[in-house]
């Protein structure tokens, strides 16, 4: 392959010393990646993806469609949840605050794949290092701000388990987690738009973009172990901390019941009532532990192969093999608002509500229906004594 060196050395770019001409970015066995990338954008393209040959075109085809279907089931469902948790006042809790804006950060996270549809139809960097930025700095403020909502959600459920009246969210509390989300995120934002820590850059087939993970410097791998260890490893240290302590308590609180039954001689001490009110806290925990768990599955090839790209062999790091843990992050984000649908009752009640044409069988609390009881046996003896 033939290199034209087209600028002095003291005008040589970062990362790659010479421009290299369309026609001499082709190898024996075809195209490059990046062969038609004009000169002066190939400089925010990592060297380690113009060594590999470009995919077929089916590839990127495919790679498409699958992201259009990513798209249009997050933002159908995700939008749903955003719709029925702000407009039905039996949802507009402080806790759900929390699971609103991991929806919102969903449904923004595939707002940016329309970028990454048209590269893919246009087979590369087609919109340059401008579509790089956004798609960059969308991804980080949805990406980390999910993982610190996820850590949120489980110290709130973890409150209302296993302290039910002291730590009681107030509305209050939840924006100001809300707003303590997204400045955590933005030093890191901030940062890779500058430049001046990180960048945001090409990855895989040059269709999708992300933080660099691959320049070989100490920066790159500060940067790649800081943001590792904040947007990752602390979110998921406090999530597995909250869930085994809610898990322990549940365990305690039930095996100290029936020992209670036991000495009684009772089957159970429980009410209906009470049955219906912890069934109900048990699913919405465990809906949210579904969700975190899918969090740590989705993120963690991501947070692996970035560690690869900066701490070990590079050339573990094909474009084929950087492009799952792309797909996986998108695929989680579809997959959240289903995990609510599923396991959270009262917003399957207000969506059987909204859409009966979806055909959703959700039976109303039995609270309900005691309360409802009860107070016509007191109207009914008022009016006796009456």
């Amino acid at each position: 392959m033939e290199y034209y060196n087209t600028s002095s050395p003291a005008d040589t770019y970062s990362n790659v010393s010479v421009v290299l001409f369309p026609q001499a970015r082709l190898s024996a066995e075809g195209r490059l990646l990046g062969w038609d990338v004009p000169p002066d954008e190939i400089r925010h393209i990592p060297e380690h993806w113009l060594q590999f040959q470009e995919p077929p075109e089916s590839l990127h085809y495919l790679l498409a469609m699958l992201y259009i279907f990513f798209t249009i089931m997050s933002l159908i469902g995700n939008g749903l949840v955003i719709w029925v948790f702000s407009a039905a006042k039996s949802l507009r809790t402080p806790s759900n605050i929390l699971v609103i804006n991991l929806a919102f950060c969903d449904f923004m996270m595939m707002s940016k794949t329309p970028i990454f549809i048209y590269n893919s139809f246009k087979k590369g960097f087609a919109l340059g290092n401008l579509g790089c930025q956004i798609y960059g700095i969308i991804g980080s403020y949805t990406g980390i701000g999910a993982s610190a909502t996820n850590a949120f959600i489980a110290y709130d459920r973890y409150n209302v388990i296993t302290r039910p009246m002291e730590g009681k969210m107030t509305h209050g509390k939840a924006i100001l987690m809300i707003v303590f989300i997204y400045m955590y995120a933005t030093p890191f934002v901030v940062a890779c738009v500058t430049e001046s820590w990180g960048r945001f850059v090409p990855e895989g087939f040059l269709t999708s973009c992300t933080f660099d993970y691959l320049t070989d410097n100490f920066d790159t791998r500060l940067f790649v172990g800081t943001i590792f260890f904040f947007s990752f490893v602390c979110p998921t240290a406090m999530i597995i901390y909250y869930y085994s302590q809610i898990v322990g308590h549940v365990f305690s609180h039930e095996k100290a019941l029936r020992d209670q039954a036991k000495k009684m001689n009772v089957e159970s001490l429980r009410s209906n009532v009470d049955k219906t009110k912890d069934t109900a806290e048990i699913r919405i925990a465990k809906a949210a532990i579904t969700i975190c768990f899918l969090f740590f599955l989705s993120w963690t090839p991501y947070g692996v192969m970035s560690l690869i790209g900066a701490f070990g062999d590079k050339s573990l790091l094909t474009p084929g093999v950087t492009m799952i843990p792309a797909c996986t992050c998108k695929m989680v984000a579809c997959i959240d608002p289903f995990v609510y649908a599923i396991s959270h009752p009262k917003y399957r009640l207000e969506l059987q509500k909204r859409c009966p044409w979806l055909a959703i069988n959700e039976k109303a609390p039995e609270t309900s229906s005691t309360a409802s009881t009860t107070t016509q046996e007191q109207a009914s003896q008022q009016t006796t004594s009456a």
